[in-house]
């Protein structure tokens, strides 16, 4: 168990988001984001992850030994983008010491979606989905609770895949997976919000709730959510 004393009793975590294209950290302090810095560059995430961490602890004249947990974006999503924030944000830990906090992409999205458009009907269904390339989509639901009611799960998007859905009063759904679904799904009951997207902005309040709960990953075991293995493509070019 981690304990931590404080001087100022305020709690610090450092959260880092690169499940997809953006490359984010944000700085929460009892659940509230404080400072952000954010990157969209393409295949940019090795090369500025470190030195948004950098800055972002610069600018607000603070060291790793002054925050209190890491929160990590554990996927699903880019397999590579993953791979690197998961890294980084053991290494710190492992080097301070503190806690590592891991929050599903997909969850991010939900509370993405509340901070932005508020708390909706208490029977609404919270669907975070991300794009997986050609029809194949991430997905998972939550309630208005942030409560997961189904797990992160890859689907091949059809008109047909959601039936048993149609009876639900209400439908959000959510993330880059959004815009294929709208073109896609037979579902009248379902508003689609594809401009949300993750950041590690969204990541705080969750973060402080599962610090609060004590809610922290075993360091030795903990591997990002991929949902399926790694593919690498063959390069078409001919060497001779």
């Amino acid at each position: 168990m981690y304990f931590c004393l404080k001087i100022d009793g305020m709690i610090r975590i450092l959260c880092v988001d690169t499940a997809t294209d953006i490359c984010s950290v944000a700085l929460s302090e009892d659940g509230v984001c404080t400072d952000k810095i954010e990157a969209t560059e393409e295949r940019a995430h090795a090369r500025v992850l470190t030195v948004q961490i950098e800055e972002i602890l610069h600018r607000n004249s603070l060291a790793t030994k002054d925050l209190d947990a890491i929160a990590v974006s554990e996927g699903p999503g880019s397999y590579t983008g993953l791979r690197i924030g998961v890294s980084a944000a053991k290494g710190i830990c492992y080097t301070t010491g503190m806690p590592l906090i891991a929050i599903s992409t997909l969850q991010i999205l939900a509370a993405a979606f509340i901070e932005k458009y508020g708390s909706p009907s208490q029977d609404a269904l919270l669907m975070p989905m991300l794009d997986a390339r050609r029809m194949e989509v991430y997905y998972a639901h939550y309630n208005v609770n942030l409560e997961q009611q189904v797990k992160a799960t890859p689907k091949i998007i059809d008109s047909d895949v959601f039936n048993e859905l149609k009876k639900v009063s209400e439908i959000h759904i959510i993330g880059s997976g959004a815009e294929k679904s709208k073109n896609a799904l037979d579902l009248t009951n379902a508003q689609y919000y594809p401009e949300i997207i993750n950041k590690a902005a969204y990541m705080t309040k969750l973060a402080q709730q599962y610090f609060d709960e004590g809610r922290f990953v075993d360091l030795a075991y903990f591997e990002p959510a991929y949902l399926k293995p790694f593919l690498a493509t063959k390069s078409k070019k001919r060497l001779f």
